[in-house]
């Protein structure tokens, strides 16, 4: 029983050693430690969330974009599922765990008491491939977290710029609607001086309650719009509503579509994404392979009843002899490798073609813009003061009056709606097509990501 103590004694302290040990770290999973760091400097300092900058709407919007990034739980989601794939690296290349083994003969009385101790050796470069293989993975969230960061600031500008140009919107219908009523007044004079009948009254009456119809909705669609507006910063409907900024700021570009797309090429996320699936099939594929190489066992038991004690060495080896099996996971991960490779050319060409459509849009819009500002309005507004003065001599009818009216505040509106969705299309172009990150955007400098 001394012997017995002693010898499990000694393998409990044996285990107690071990359990402080620690792999070696592979090379990408040091650059993995090294990108997480560098990014949970600024996103999450000490596992929390920092010091949101102050909301004001004197502030321009890189006050409101550093909150909305910083705050998303859209981004936080993708940035601890990314930080979960690079603990993995650490999971993968790591040994399996030793196990404590023990063996007893018994017949009438107990003949032999064999504590043991046993490991499993994996192949060799089995855990190298697995850990490679995770790496991959990871910066696949990796791209996936920029991704979000970069949409989380696009639908920021966006619910922005819908919420700034309602203003424009209203302001453009209540003068509008001081017109009508300067013209259902002129209607009323008219028809008193017997020059026109009660008919105009009632179309500038018609037109009049149309138009407060119209401003009632948008004064009503305010509220899903500051909704919006309140989400894109990560708010909450229990959370106070946040200010919003009283300056306009236009989303800056200067580039010509061949920039733009060679820009989008090295930095849209979405691409980068995929063409880090291609290398995670390519590293899946390193694996598959590993597995036709067998995995080991190693171990020893001592029967500290014999004496002298007797020691007896184990040993074991997998046999990879399913030939079938092996081929079929290497065929296998060769098929997800052309899968994930026409995905990415696949998506290449839909980045081209997307990037043509939006900068298409985006010269059409600026095009219409500057001839509805510089001559088809201020033509509009003209034929509406000829209107008047023409109705007051009797030489058109109200109805031509009411329409030139009309035509006025259509072309207006619309100018407003090619201003609302030009600077949509800027933004779309800059964050989510060419994947240009905005300042204070909690990413890797374009030096710092590895491949």
């Amino acid at each position: 029983m001394k012997r017995t103590t002693i010898l499990l004694a000694s393998a409990l302290a044996l285990l107690t050693a071990l359990s402080g040990c620690r792999g070696i770290q592979t090379r990408g999973e040091r650059q993995a430690r090294q990108d997480t760091h560098a990014v949970a400097v600024h996103y999450r300092p000490d596992g929390a969330r920092p010091t949101l900058p102050e909301l004001s709407p004197q502030e321009g919007l890189s006050n409101y974009l550093t909150y909305a990034m910083l705050n998303s739980p859209r981004v936080e989601a993708a940035y601890y599922n990314w930080s979960a794939a690079v603990e993995r690296i650490t999971l993968e290349r790591s040994m399996p765990d030793p196990q404590l083994t023990f063996q007893s003969d018994i017949s009438d009385v107990v003949m032999t008491i064999m504590p043991g101790l046993m490991q499993m050796f994996p192949g060799p470069g089995k855990l190298k491939a697995r850990a490679n293989l995770a790496t991959a993975e990871s910066r696949t969230l990796y791209f996936a977290f920029e991704s979000a960061v970069l949409q989380t600031a696009f639908e920021f500008k966006r619910s922005f710029y819908e919420l700034y140009f309602l203003d424009d919107r209203i302001r453009i219908n209540e003068q509008n609607l001081a017109l009508l009523t300067e013209l259902e007044e002129i209607a009323r004079a008219q028809n008193q001086a017997g020059k026109a009948t009660l008919q105009d009254v009632l179309r500038a009456q018609i037109e009049r309650d149309r138009l407060i119809t119209d401003l009632a909705n948008l004064e009503d669609s305010r509220q899903p719009k500051r909704a919006a507006f309140k989400a894109s910063l990560g708010l909450t409907s229990q959370q106070p509503d946040p200010p919003v900024p009283s300056q306009f700021e236009s989303t800056t570009l200067q580039l010509n579509d061949d920039q733009l797309l060679e820009i989008a090429f090295e930095r849209n996320p979405q691409l980068k994404a995929m063409e880090s699936e291609v290398r995670t099939t390519r590293a899946g594929i390193a694996v598959a392979y590993k597995e036709e190489v067998p995995d080991f066992n190693l171990g020893v038991m001592a029967d500290v009843k014999a004496n002298p004690i007797m020691v007896r060495p184990l040993a074991g080896m997998t046999l990879p002899i399913w030939r079938d099996k092996i081929a079929a996971g290497i065929a296998r991960a060769k098929a997800q490798e052309l899968t994930a490779q026409s995905r990415l050319t696949g998506e290449q060409i839909s980045l081209t073609v997307l990037l043509a459509e939006k900068s298409f849009a985006y010269r059409e819009l600026t095009r219409n813009m500057a001839l509805l500002r510089n001559q088809i309005i201020p033509k509009a507004e003209l034929s509406v003061e000829i209107a008047r003065a023409g109705y007051l001599s009797g030489s058109i009818t109200f109805f031509n009056l009411i329409d030139a009216q009309r035509q006025q505040l259509a072309l207006q509106l619309e100018e407003v709606q090619a201003r609302t969705q030009r600077e949509i299309v800027l933004a779309e172009l800059s964050l989510l097509i060419a994947g240009l990150p905005p300042q204070g955007a909690p990413l890797l400098e374009e030096s710092e990501v590895t491949e």
